[in-house]
């Protein structure tokens, strides 16, 4: 289903080297498999491989763009080439067991674009992924964009990888990967707010010919809004299983669990899969912000021929299904496989462990235009002064906002500044709980939409602050139509001109509508 040298990559740490780190992970599985106290939030010394090693269930593919998944990892995360010259970069890690140094990223592709071309495995396996060729439903890959998604983790800004269609990853000849039938656990941090219901965003095992095989050779999370078998309940996204030819939610396919319907726009998803490769697989999903795991399903392979036992190759796929249909959106920020299956005690410890990496916290700025800073924006006309920049229903709007509005209506109104998209001297505004969702212009409009890497997109959703127009607050220029500014009208919100045959271009109070006090922002 579907300028500088090129860095040399470090090794990944040996056993000999985590020893310590294992015996401490495993002290904390312990505890909680004999019930002492509640999953704590993981240290440093106990990363999610850490914990997985502990309960006997070692990684064989550990892949991250935003953080280090062993604690004695001090290698690289992953590798970007700019546009400019060609030349290619490794990203690493501020700290071994730490977040990703994006300033490395910055500073390789400053005043060009880069692409993701390798996602590294941090195991000894070196399961390392790179941009998938042509399969049986998909011409080959593109890779992402290195830029599109922002984010803070632990307090750091780093970068996800944001898969837009035609974009994926792979390894088709791996070591140690589940095959014919063995078990297997997986996990990866996605995102509930960029997905869509085309096939196939997928993370773990698949065939190692881009092609469909059959029933069982793939054994990979799926998250989306693709329901393969009805009924499946709510609007999803929902974790399923991509077992090949079809995406299960149960033995039956459809969804046995009427509770289950879905994340929903979770800005972080942690999704779960594991697989005796034999009788049976369970899905499990969580907030990687807060709380714990939900368990789905849990129960016997799917009824149909093939899939019990399972027959799984063990290349490792990312961003598409295992016959590279890649119709998909989806977000990664980390993922790993394990040999063998995850006690209940390991999963709960390293969704701990998840939620205590800091996932979308706060950037530490706030009410300014450097980049990195949290804003809101309040419209400065007479009429609308408590209105503020919103996104509803993918459209930017103006609407009152205080604060006993309710917590999505402040979310919603608050933007992160970024560096101009198509030019760092102006600024881009993503959205708060949206993460790799910019404010952009189409049809003279603006929408909150996710970034896909296109120069149209990157100029669309560049805007160059002045002095406001009215002589107070802020005016911002669209980067590609100069003469155009964002304005409110009729409380939607338009890139317009002074003047001109569109409503939203009128004359009339045009300087105070354009001008914009950059304030605090709502959300905490």
């Amino acid at each position: 289903m579907h300028v500088l040298p090129t860095l040399l990559r470090s090794c990944p740490p040996r056993l000999g080297k985590a020893a310590l780190s294992v015996l401490a992970a495993f002290a904390t599985v312990a505890a909680l498999v004999v019930g002492v106290g509640a999953p704590q939030a993981a240290a440093a010394s106990s990363l999610p491989c850490d914990v997985y090693a502990a309960a006997g269930t070692p990684c064989v593919a550990a892949h991250s763009l935003v953080r280090a998944l062993y604690s004695s990892y001090g290698g690289s995360l992953y590798r970007v080439k700019r546009a400019s010259d060609g030349a290619t970069a490794n990203i690493g890690l501020l700290a071994a067991g730490g977040y990703a140094d994006a300033a490395a990223q910055d500073s390789f592709c400053s005043g060009t674009t880069c692409i993701v071309t390798e996602i590294y495995d941090q195991s000894a396996r070196h399961n390392d992924l790179t941009v998938e060729g042509a399969g049986g439903a998909g011409a080959a890959d593109v890779g992402a964009p290195a830029d599109a998604l922002p984010v803070t983790v632990g307090g750091h800004q780093v970068y996800g990888l944001e898969i837009s269609a035609g974009m994926g990853y792979r390894d088709n000849s791996t070591s140690g990967v589940a095959v014919n039938g063995q078990a297997e656990g997986m996990y990866m941090v996605t995102s509930g707010t960029h997905v869509n219901g085309r096939c196939c965003f997928d993370y773990g095992n698949a065939e190692t010919n881009n092609l469909d095989t059959g029933n069982g050779h793939m054994d990979a999370i799926n998250f989306g809004t693709e329901c393969w078998f009805s009924p499946c309940y709510g609007q999803g996204p929902w974790v399923q299983a991509d077992l090949e030819n079809g995406l299960f939610q149960s033995d039956a396919g459809y969804s046995r669990n009427t509770s289950d319907t879905g994340t929903g726009p979770l800005p972080f998803v942690t999704a779960l899969l594991k697989n005796n490769g034999q009788n049976h697989f369970a899905l499990k999903y969580g907030n990687a912000q807060s709380g714990g795991l939900t368990t789905t399903y849990s129960g016997g392979e799917p009824t149909g021929g093939g899939y019990s036992p399972m027959h799984q190759e063990g290349a490792i796929v990312l961003g598409t299904g295992g016959d590279n249909s890649n119709g998909s959106i989806g977000s990664f920020f980390e993922g790993v496989m394990t040999s063998g299956i995850p006690t209940d005690a390991a999963d709960d410890a390293v969704q701990s462990d998840i939620v205590s990496a800091g996932y979308g916290g706060p950037t530490g700025s706030s009410g300014t235009l450097a980049a990195g800073s949290e804003i809101s924006l309040r419209a400065t006309t007479s009429c609308c002064t408590t209105d503020y920049v919103r996104h509803q229903n993918d459209a930017a709007v103006i609407s009152p906002v205080t604060s006993g509005s309710s917590s999505l209506d402040r979310s919603d109104a608050t933007w992160i500044v970024r560096r101009g998209l198509a030019g760092s001297s102006c600024v881009s505004f993503e959205s708060r709980n949206y993460p790799g969702d910019f404010l952009r212009h189409y049809n003279y409009r603006l929408y909150r939409q996710p970034m896909d890497g296109t120069s149209q997109f990157r100029a669309d959703a560049t805007f160059c602050p002045q002095t406001g127009k009215s002589g107070t607050g802020t005016s911002f220029a669209s980067y590609n139509y100069p003469t155009r500014y964002l304005r409110h009208y009729n409380l939607n919100v338009y890139a317009a001109s002074n003047g001109g045959s569109n409503a939203w271009d009128s004359s009339t109070s045009w300087s105070d509508d354009v001008s914009w006090a950059v304030s605090s922002p709502w959300a905490p």
